[in-house]
């Protein structure tokens, strides 16, 4: 595997730092199944790209 084919994750707190989404909301759309999540022990992880799925453009009105 290339580096450039290495898939990335990112922990709770970083995916919520990136997008200003808290972390409680994160781990609400993980139970309900909107977020896929990676557990490896204790340690949650998220592919940054499922983080970004769950932000829907909102539409201006015009």
């Amino acid at each position: 595997m290339t580096i450039a084919a290495r898939r990335s994750y990112e922990s709770l707190s970083q995916a919520a730092e990136r997008t200003g989404i808290s972390t409680k909301t994160l781990r609400r759309r993980i139970a309900d199944g909107a977020l896929t999540a990676y557990r490896c022990g204790r340690l949650i992880r998220l592919d940054p790209d499922d983080v970004d799925r769950i932000l829907v453009k909102v539409p201006n009105g015009r």
